[in-house]
């Protein structure tokens, strides 16, 4: 295909060629509106100078350096979340915003207290997920005393300290597996609950809501005592097979943490995908392929486009006007996906 030129750019953004030219070398000054409409008639067409463009417009606006912090790099879903934090600060067309993106290696609190206590002096704004934790509240602490707001996402931390919770409303994502367990069993039966840690404050809200929707709708189900995966494959995997090895009237499972590989691959090796209704958190390309082809039979998933957006625009408002007397929440409706609607 013919390589786009300025021409096309002018023709496409409804401008003249003069007004791409200004816009891509500086020359003169040309409205913000104008600006923007040359960049994004460069970006739709593929012009190869684009990045320039965008670069020229950036260069008078504020900038801010933002601190993220996730798990699990190598994990297709962690990997999603930092490409669709990118996609969000590319698409902030009036603040530059530099991302500065980590990953813990570990569920360990005192990792992700380091990790925080590393953006001191480097960053506006940080925004985490990770346990909830003595260490790591002390670490929001000293960040806060230094000007800068931490935002917890996923699961709270440092409640009263932190800025701000963006995420699920866990307490309604937990009662609603219940619901969907409650009533997709063949028959009454018991239940078992996976969570990643003791101290990830938004499984235990997703166990408590389960808990309280069983005793309150479905008391002829019994809900087991919870059992820690630490998010890993095959832990996860080793407990599902020696809970169905032992209780051959185990009708449903919710994974609330990490580890549905596990879950998947044990249900998949036993043949019991028609008998135990299961619950995973997150659509991946593995849970995608489990629901696709009924090994499962639900997926919660953050909306992490929305949840992107909001993060980014919460924190360059919170850096702009102050942080807030009260800190709060902000929630995201989690979607959930059955195999019918993929």
């Amino acid at each position: 295909m013919k390589r786009p030129t300025i021409t096309d750019v002018a023709t496409t953004a409804g401008v003249s060629v003069a007004t791409v030219d200004r816009v891509l070398n500086g020359r003169l000054p040309v409205r913000e509106e104008t600006s923007r409409r040359v960049f994004e008639a460069a970006e739709k067409i593929g012009f190869h100078a684009t990045n320039i463009i965008r670069q020229r417009m950036l260069a008078d606006l504020p900038s801010y350096n933002l601190g993220i912090i996730l798990r699990k790099e190598r994990h297709s879903f962690y990997q999603t979340f930092a490409d669709e934090l990118e996609l969000a600060a590319r698409n902030v067309r009036d603040r530059h915003l530099n991302l500065r993106i980590e990953f813990a290696q570990s569920g360990e609190p005192s990792e992700l207290a380091a990790l925080l206590t590393g953006m001191k002096g480097r960053v506006h704004a940080v925004a985490a997920t990770g346990p909830d934790h003595h260490d790591v509240t002390a670490a929001v602490e000293a960040l806060k005393a230094k000007g800068i707001p931490t935002f917890s996402l996923l699961s709270d931390f440092a409640q009263g300290v932190r800025e701000a919770y963006l995420g699920a409303n866990n307490m309604k994502v937990g009662r609603t597996a219940a619901w969907m367990i409650s009533r997709l069993a063949r028959s009454k039966g018991k239940v078992l609950l996976l969570l990643g840690g003791h101290r990830f404050h938004g499984h235990s809200l997703r166990e408590t809501g389960f808990r309280s929707y069983i005793r309150e709708y479905a008391p002829e189900f019994e809900v087991m005592d919870a059992l820690i995966t630490l998010e890993t494959r095959r832990l996860t995997y080793e407990l599902v097979m020696d809970t169905i090895a032992k209780h051959q009237d185990l009708v449903g499972i919710y994974c609330i943490g990490g580890g549905m590989e596990g879950v998947i691959e044990a249900l998949q090796q036993e043949n019991r995908q028609e008998t135990i209704v299961c619950l995973v958190n997150e659509l991946t390309p593995e849970s995608r392929q489990a629901l696709l082809e009924r090994r499962i039979t639900g997926v919660f998933q953050t909306p992490l486009r929305e949840l992107c957006a909001d993060l980014l625009a919460t924190m360059v408002h919170t850096i702009e006007h102050g942080m807030a007397e009260t800190p709060g929440q902000r929630f995201v409706p989690a979607h959930l996906w059955v195999p019918e609607s993929l």
